[in-house]
């Protein structure tokens, strides 16, 4: 069979195995740049079997020269997505007795150690003092931003939330994140109140736990898809906040969630944990948290050494 067989045949795998539509749109991309390459850098294209570590340099060097959408060189970071997706469509073929060069013998860019952004005690403060209580919106603003912080929450799976999965009377309850992987979240206390509070102003029995207000829209605003907040309008409203609480650095909903594991860190919280709440596959990507550790080291050198 030729690549682009086997290829249809590993992203078909990639749907049986319940991966997310933008996992399985990310998959094809990369793969699809791959046949590219081979299209437009052999005059035949070469069987599985002859795949080599030549070639794929050759299609590293590929991708260092393409541009991004803003006529920009691809970062190391989107290279190496490229690589991770050849990797593991190695992987499946060699799990199916296809023979072709192995997964293990391709390496990855090094990128420099990633950073993460969060939010002091004093910004965090700022900014929910930054909701305008005599605004309509107020409640549900109040409510989400608190939730995101307490729970550490992906902003699609904020998105996704619907009423009746929320139990706040235990304050917990589970959502299916990257990979649809389940796990348990857990609700502070002010969440769960601000979330009441929020919930006794609507006037409706939309499913999605947080709705936009439905004015200016063309669409059938009775359509409980139409009322849920989109993740660009939850987005809108962290970075609005932000930025009537006068915080410099960008914030997201993203930076909610670093600053929940960074405060779970701090107050001593194990790693594995934390990796646990957030729902990391793996124990590195949890690692990034290095600046609450560096800063447990610093006063362990400043206790002990003489």
């Amino acid at each position: 069979m030729d690549f682009q067989t086997l290829i249809d045949n590993f992203l078909k795998y990639l749907e049986l195995q319940n991966k997310s539509p933008k996992t399985l749109q990310n998959y094809s991309h990369y793969l699809n740049r791959f046949l590219e390459f081979l299209s437009q850098n052999s005059k035949i294209e070469p069987p599985p079997e002859e795949l080599n570590l030549q070639i794929i340099n050759n299609y590293r060097l590929y991708l260092n020269r393409q541009t991004d959408k803003f006529n920009k060189p691809l970062s190391k970071k989107t290279q190496n997505y490229h690589i991770i997706a050849l990797r593991a469509f190695l992987k499946h073929l060699a799990k199916n007795d296809i023979k072709s060069l192995s997964a293990e013998k391709i390496e990855l860019s090094q990128i420099p150690k990633r950073t993460v952004e969060f939010l002091t005690r004093e910004e965090l403060g700022n900014l929910f003092k930054a909701v305008d209580h005599t605004k309509n919106s107020a409640s549900r603003d109040l409510a989400l931003l608190e939730t995101l912080y307490s729970t550490g929450l992906r902003v699609s799976e904020l998105y996704s939330l619907n009423r009746e999965q929320v139990n706040l009377k235990e304050r917990e309850f589970m959502v299916r994140g990257k990979g649809q992987k389940p796990r348990i979240i857990f609700l502070s206390k002010k969440a769960a109140d601000l979330i009441k509070d929020y919930l006794k102003t609507r006037q409706d029995n939309f499913k999605p736990l947080f709705v936009n207000s439905g004015r200016g829209q063309k669409i059938d605003i009775t359509n409980d898809s139409n009322r849920r907040l989109s993740t660009v309008s939850i987005e809108k409203i962290v970075r609005k906040y932000a930025l009537k609480a006068g915080i410099i650095k960008k914030v997201t909903p993203h930076t909610l969630r670093h600053t929940y594991a960074t405060e779970l860190l701090k107050n001593g919280a194990d790693i594995r944990s934390v990796q646990e709440m957030l729902g990391h596959s793996s124990i590195t990507t949890t690692q990034i948290y290095t600046h609450v550790t560096n800063k447990g080291l610093k006063e362990v050198h400043d206790k002990f050494h003489r």
